[in-house]
Formats: structure tokens, sequence, C-alpha cells
């Protein structure tokens, strides 16, 4: 007996292949997460979990754009950044729980900075095994270079939006609250 063969759905490529590009940030995306023509999406075209996904994937790679002249700035990274420069101070794990990370993810984020010379570790005053961050200059030059390029690059997406773009940041940040009470909540 002959077992029919599954075809599998393949997609044209649509681009030459590219030169290795240079190391990317371990949260970038691959390319665009974009619908594809003649792939079922089935009930992921219903959630507001895939819908969310694919403006988070838009996004980064605007951001990236965005901030092309440092090319490995990621906006996790950026937002270390931010936090750092703003508590002189912080505690590395505190950081790490800020940003929603393990504490090794933490340490790893701090290495980057560090390397790129934008912060500097200092024992803990209160904990001898532990480090306290601090910006240096080259960190606040760094920050406000970018800051000044992420912000355009967000007003150009609110604006991208059109009608309700200025409601998008706090139904956001409503549904991230709801989420977080609905995940910590018992299951009926």
């Amino acid at each position: 007996m002959q077992q029919k063969s599954a075809r599998a759905k393949t997609l044209p490529s649509h681009a030459p292949a590219k030169p290795a590009a240079p190391a990317r940030p371990p949260d970038a995306p691959e390319g665009e997460l974009r619908p594809l023509p003649g792939l079922d999406y089935g009930v992921l075209d219903q959630l507001m979990g895939y819908a969310l996904r694919r403006a988070q994937n838009a996004l980064y790679l605007h951001f990236q754009r965005a901030v092309a002249a440092q090319a490995d700035v990621s906006p996790q990274r950026f937002a270390a950044l931010v936090l750092v420069a703003g508590n002189p101070g912080l505690r590395q794990g505190v950081l790490a729980d800020a940003m929603g990370l393990h504490r090794s993810g933490g340490m790893r984020l701090v290495d980057w900075l560090h390397a790129q010379g934008w912060v500097r570790r200092a024992p803990d005053p209160l904990d001898g095994r532990g480090w306290t961050l601090h910006p240096t200059p080259a960190g606040r030059a760094a920050l406000q270079r970018l800051s000044e390029a992420v912000l355009a690059h967000d007003a150009a997406l609110v604006q991208a939006v059109g009608e309700g773009g200025g409601q998008l940041h706090p139904l956001l940040e409503r549904l991230a609250t709801a989420a977080a009470a609905a995940s910590s909540a018992p299951l009926p």
C-alpha cells in the first residue's frame, strides 16, 4: 500500500540571499511578521495576542531603523539604559526585576551596557555580593541621542495610527494591568 505524501506549503522567496549581517541583539526579530497570501492562519486571526505580537514585531523593526546609527541597540537595551540613567545606584537585580528578566538575563544586559562604556558597576554598599549601576558620561550622551530618535519613532507611529492613536498607549497599559491580574487569578 502506497502512502500519500503530504505536500508542504512553501512560500516563494522574494529576496536574493543576503550577505551575513552583524550580530543582532538576542531579542531581535528575524524579519517582518506579516500575513502571507495563501497561508491559513486559523484561530490566530482572531487572537488579540497574535495581533499584538505582529504589532510588536513591526514596532521593533521600526525602532531598529530609527536608531540605525547604533544598530545593536534593542528596545530592551534602550530601556535598561533609561532605567540606569534615571536611577543611579540601581542594584543589578532590581534592574532585572523591573525588566521582567531572570537575574542572569539582567547580568548579560548589564554586561552589554558596560562593554559600550555606558554603565559602570560599583560594589553595593548594602550587600558586598551585589553591584549597583551608574551611568557614565558616555552613557548619558548615548541616552540623549537615542531618546531623540526613539521619541521621533514613537510619535511617527502614533501619527500613522491616525484617529485614536493617542489612546493606544493608555489602552495598552490597561491591557497589561488586566492581563497581569488575570494571570494571577485562579482558573475557573
